[in-house]
């Protein structure tokens, strides 16, 4: 059963990759789980990036999906960050930069746009205004978070569960 269930991850791994169209990628992640990757802009994996978790290689629902945008968007991954199952990040038009040695929980989504204009009468004609988001070293991110446009989170910050992070933190912080 062991056998099937790695046949199986393979080819679910292998869709995803052939899924993805993003042609600006620089280093390559160690993927446990499937991972698309997309967008017209650059994305940067530093040494030992993990995607997915190890231990649950059977979970068969969720992927990572990684999108740089537009050109002149980035996304870097610092060495030795290690990423769960059901992650989202898109940068739109700036960057988001994830530093070397931070853990990142279940189903976590980083962002660096609202994606539509927040004006109720241009909200299908914009993207609304994007701002770089920035995770420092060592940080924690638990399960289930949310990051927004614009956040900065400190070197060794801890970011708890449920959390909604759309402001400004200092190092070593745990926010709520």
């Amino acid at each position: 059963m062991r056998r099937l269930g790695s046949f199986i991850q393979f080819f679910r791994i292998l869709k995803y990759k052939l899924l993805s169209t993003n042609k600006h990628i620089e280093g390559k992640a160690i993927v446990h789980q499937p991972a698309q990757v997309n967008g017209e802009g650059v994305i940067r994996f530093r040494e030992s990036v993990h995607i997915g978790v190890t231990n649950s290689p059977q979970f068969y629902n969720t992927y990572a999906y990684i999108e740089a945008r537009k050109k002149g968007s980035e996304i870097v991954f610092g060495e030795n960050v290690a990423i769960n199952n059901n992650f989202c990040a898109i940068a739109n038009e700036s960057s988001i930069t994830i530093g070397d040695h931070t853990t990142i929980g279940y189903n976590v989504s980083i962002y660096n746009c609202n994606f539509h204009s927040l004006d109720p009468e241009k909200r299908r004609e914009e993207t609304g205004s994007s701002k770089p988001v920035y995770i420092g070293k060592n940080v924690f991110i638990g399960n289930n978070v949310s990051i927004w446009k614009g956040v900065t989170i400190g070197d060794n910050a801890i970011i708890p569960a449920g959390s909604i992070v759309k402001v400004d933190g200092l190092e070593g912080s745990t926010f709520s």
